[in-house]
């Protein structure tokens, strides 16, 4: 047998036997920052999601703090939905909100009374953050994709916080993921 037939026959044969044992695809770089989105999003993995971590919090559950100086689940939503929402803008060329240059304001702009409405716009947020990934461009995504995955890593870093507030005030449900 000729050395380029059996080499065509041995990737077949690879490749019939990755597709028999339910092997996935080799993973691109698009799906593995949608993932990382994803799972921070509203996809269930090993840690807790967005929409898990807030789900069932009243207005003032999500303002409560332990009066240590620590942030509230509100100001940690705000603050995540800031960066997020300045992050994409910068991803897409448009202009973005303006930035006082002060970290500490992305947490202290949370509005209570606003609880709900700053939930779904995070919600949205994220999935505008999902659809740009998934309509960019191979060479877009090379460029980006630093900047991409500290978003999702920002945030995974953050929604921990949320749990840990949400923990120490009696209002977290362990069976949600974390104990």
């Amino acid at each position: 047998m000729k050395p380029i037939v059996a080499a065509v026959l041995l990737l077949a044969a690879c490749a019939f036997a990755q597709a028999t044992k339910g092997e996935k695809t080799p993973p691109t770089l698009k799906g593995i920052l949608l993932e990382q989105l994803q799972t921070t999003h509203n996809k269930q993995d090993w840690f807790v999601d967005i929409q898990t971590a807030v789900a069932g919090l009243t207005p003032e559950q999500a303002a409560w703090t332990d009066g240590k100086g620590n942030h509230s689940v509100g100001q940690l939503v705000y603050h995540i939905l800031y960066w997020d929402r300045r992050s994409l803008q910068k991803f897409k060329g448009e202009a973005q909100e303006k930035y006082s240059g002060n970290n500490d304001d992305t947490f202290t702009a949370y509005d209570p009374k606003k609880w709900a409405e700053t939930v779904q716009e995070l919600d949205q947020v994220m999935t505008q953050w999902e659809q740009a990934v998934q309509s960019a461009d191979e060479k877009q995504l090379e460029k980006w994709a630093p900047m991409i995955a500290r978003v999702g890593t920002h945030n995974a870093y953050h929604i921990g916080e949320i749990v840990m507030v949400r923990k120490e005030q009696g209002a977290w449900d362990a069976s949600k993921g974390v104990k």
